[in-house]
C-alpha cells in the first residue's frame, strides 16, 4: 500500500515525529492490524531522513506498544496494540482489550508430575492440570494456548469435579483465597509442535511467543505455574522499568 508524504511539525524531534505519523496511521486504521510497515529504505525516502533516524522512530513506535520489532521481557502483553494485564485473568484481560475471544477447555484433571514438583521445590507431585485454547470467536483465528498447573491443595480439591468458577481460573483461585503475593515470569520463542499446531489450526513449526509464569503465596508456596503460547501476530511483551 502506498503512503503519501506527511508534513511533520517542526518543533518535534525527527524520530518522534516519524513515530507520531505512523501511530496516527495505525490508530486510524490506515495501517491495519498485522499489516507490514514500509521497509526502512521506503521510510527513509518517505520522510527524507537517515536510516538511523528511521530506526530510532521505529524503536519509539515499538516503545508505545504499537509494533513489534523486537521482543523484551516484562509483565505486560500488548494485544493488537492494546495493553493487557494478565494478572486479572486472560479472558477478562482480552475482553477488556476488545478481543472477541472463544475459550475451549482442553483438560481439567488431577495429574502427577514429579519433575515439576522438584522444580518448584514441593514434596507432593499432585497437580490440577488446566489446559485451555483461545481463538477469535468470529474468525476462529488462533490466539493462545495456556497450560496451568496448580499444586493440589484442600482449597482446590473440588475443582476437578465442579469445574472452574464462572469458567475463570482467576476467579477460582481468588474464590479459594489464593491471591498471588509475588512471582516470576520468563519469555522466549517456541516452535509449535504437531499437537499444538493441530489445536491452534496453524502449521507445525510456527513460531509462538512462550511465557512461563510462577505465582506464589506470601509464604513462598507455589499457587500456579502456567505456560502460555501466544500468537506473535497479536502479542508482544513490553517492559516498563
Amino acid at each position: 500500500m502506498s503512503r503519501r508524504a506527511n508534513t511533520l511539525s517542526p518543533g518535534m524531534a525527527k524520530p518522534e515525529r516519524i513515530a507520531t505519523v505512523l501511530e496516527r496511521e495505525i490508530r486510524s486504521g490506515a495501517l491495519g492490524f498485522g499489516e507490514r510497515l514500509q521497509s526502512e529504505n521506503e521510510l527513509v525516502q518517505r520522510f527524507a531522513v537517515s536510516r538511523n533516524t528511521v530506526r530510532r522512530g521505529l524503536e519509539e513506535l515499538s516503545a508505545r506498544g504499537l509494533i513489534t520489532t523486537k521482543v523484551g521481557i516484562g509483565s505486560f502483553v500488548t494485544f493488537d496494540g492494546k495493553m493487557v494485564d494478565d494478572a486479572i485473568g486472560w479472558s477478562k484481560a482480552l475482553a477488556d482489550a476488545g478481543a472477541n475471544v472463544q475459550t475451549r477447555t482442553l483438560r481439567l484433571e488431577v495429574i502427577e508430575d514429579p519433575e515439576l514438583a522438584e522444580m518448584l521445590g514441593i514434596e507432593k507431585p499432585a497437580f490440577i492440570a488446566v489446559d485451555r485454547a483461545r481463538s477469535n470467536a468470529g474468525t476462529g483465528y488462533a490466539i493462545s494456548i495456556e497450560r496451568s498447573r496448580l499444586p493440589l491443595s484442600p482449597e482446590l480439591e473440588e475443582v476437578p469435579l465442579k469445574g472452574l468458577r464462572e469458567g475463570s481460573l482467576h476467579q477460582t483461585l481468588r474464590g479459594a483465597g489464593l491471591v498471588p503475593d509475588h512471582g516470576e515470569e520468563w519469555a522466549d520463542i517456541e516452535m509449535l509442535s504437531p499437537e499444538d499446531a493441530a489445536i491452534l489450526g496453524c502449521e507445525t513449526g510456527t513460531p509462538f511467543l512462550r511465557t512461563r509464569r510462577l505465582t506464589r503465596r506470601p509464604n513462598g508456596y507455589p499457587i500456579e505455574y502456567v505456560t502460555s503460547l501466544l500468537n506473535p501476530k497479536h502479542f508482544a511483551l513490553h517492559l516498563e522499568f
